[in-house]
């Protein structure tokens, strides 16, 4: 056999090797047999010492959260609140307090009312105090943007503002709001929108997603409003710090005095078009130095959407396509027209390793859970698969913020025995710990 025979035989056996799926070793498990969650009320699960907080909604709209121990896999569900809804919008955050207590926020799904449980002295407690009610809309606030509802908590703690808690979630006029408490979730202020497009739509509604290093800086990456209903949706990114909005390259938008700011003000990370399609946005974490990174969709068509990787590299945003996911995982009805055909199977980045992506893609007519990391910026990546030749779907995975990339990743999702819709589903919320 000649040399370049050889070579080239060579050559093929590497390609050959770097293809071929493997599958992840791990622990495997259920939660719950009975839950379901959104992707924008987040973090849907946080790690704290040797616990996994988390939760979701009860096919019966019961609220209820979880104390996973992941070295013991010990598991100690709490109620949050009986009855509240089923409708799987109204699922929990998690934030620990700077006093050690774990809140869990959440809202019912496009009503007037916040709800907060506090689960104290968590190493030895698993359940939470009964729901405190809160309702921070702001009478200025509603005169100019005058739509009230709630939808959505999404709760941060910053260390270098003293423990500040800021809430996240789309309020007051249909449009993202913040508020924040300064006594580790007693009192909150009052709500104030910070995005807004003028002249004021009360019908327009942005969809946003967080991520935060829990110490100075929030992410936030956002949508024109939801793909559905924009003609083109486009991808938007701004950084909250230390009182102000700005720009991925440092540049202020607006003081948190001077809000709302307007899409057009902040950053552009994708525009969408005909060709393309219409975007949505599945998760936003940041990199080593605290530069963003973030996974998006694009669908030309509702029968395919696209997997995409977005980072901030020398004063612009490169973006790179992951893979091709399928068409949406709601199981419609025959006969009917799909109401939610954007619904895509979910991705979730890792917190403190922003190359490796945990996603749901359509393989063989089944939504399945496979791990993907890439060492250059999302241009090629390596993939293993966590469920393989599944009979129901694996949608929305997530790993939790407060994992390290010296620990063992877990990822958690949701195993559909039905989902029709988000108001009719029996769900199953799963784990795997990758040894």
């Amino acid at each position: 056999m000649n040399i370049k025979l050889k070579l080239s035989l060579f050559i093929c056996f590497i390609l050959l090797i770097n293809n071929v799926k493997v599958s992840a070793q791990g622990n495997k498990g259920y939660l719950t047999n009975d839950g379901t969650w959104c992707w924008f009320s987040d973090p849907r699960a946080i790690k704290v010492g040797d616990y996994i907080f988390t939760g979701w909604v009860k096919s019966n709209g019961t609220i209820e959260a979880t104390k996973f121990n992941f070295k013991t896999l010990e598991n100690d569900p709490s109620e949050l609140y009986y009855l509240l809804e089923n409708d799987d919008h109204d699922n929990p955050a998690f934030v620990p307090t700077g006093e050690g207590d774990i809140l869990a926020m959440y809202t019912r799904h496009s009503r007037k009312d916040l709800f907060i449980n506090v689960l104290e002295d968590y190493k030895n407690q698993s359940n939470y105090s009964k729901p405190q009610f809160i309702h921070p809309i702001s009478k200025a606030e509603l005169e100019k943007f005058p739509r009230e509802t709630m939808t959505y908590a999404n709760p941060f703690r910053l260390t270098a503002e003293n423990d500040r808690i800021y809430c996240f979630g789309r309020w007051t006029g249909f449009k993202p709001n913040m508020m924040w408490s300064d006594d580790h979730g007693e009192t909150w202020s009052q709500s104030k929108v910070f995005i807004t497009n003028y002249p004021f739509d009360i019908n327009n509604r942005p969809y946003v997603k967080y991520g935060s290093n829990g110490t100075s800086k929030i992410h936030v990456v956002f949508t024109d409003g939801h793909p559905r209903d924009e003609p083109t949706n486009s991808v938007y990114y701004a950084y909250y710090e230390s009182g102000a909005f700005f720009k991925a390259d440092g540049e202020k938008i607006r003081d948190t005095t001077a809000l709302p700011f307007e899409p057009k003000e902040a950053d552009l990370v994708f525009r969408s078009n005909e060709k393309e399609g219409r975007a949505w946005i599945a998760d936003i974490a940041s990199d080593k130095k605290d530069q963003p990174v973030i996974l998006y969709t694009k669908s030309p068509s509702e029968n395919n959407h696209e997997y995409w990787y977005a980072s901030y590299r020398k004063g612009k945003w490169q973006s790179y396509k992951i893979c091709d996911s399928g068409k949406w995982f709601p199981q419609t009805p025959e006969g009917k027209r799909e109401y939610e055909p954007h619904y895509f199977g979910g991705m979730s980045l890792h917190p403190d390793n922003s190359h490796v992506v945990y996603l749901s893609r359509e393989i063989n007519g089944i939504f399945e859970i496979e791990r993907w990391e890439t060492d250059d910026l999302g241009k090629s990546w390596s993939t293993e698969s966590i469920t393989k030749n599944s009979v129901k779907d694996n949608v929305r995975p997530y790993v939790p913020r407060g994992l390290s990339a010296d620990e063992a990743e877990m990822v958690f999702w949701m195993e559909n025995e039905k989902y029709i819709h988000y108001t009719n589903f029996k769900t199953s919320i799963k784990y795997f710990i990758r040894k």
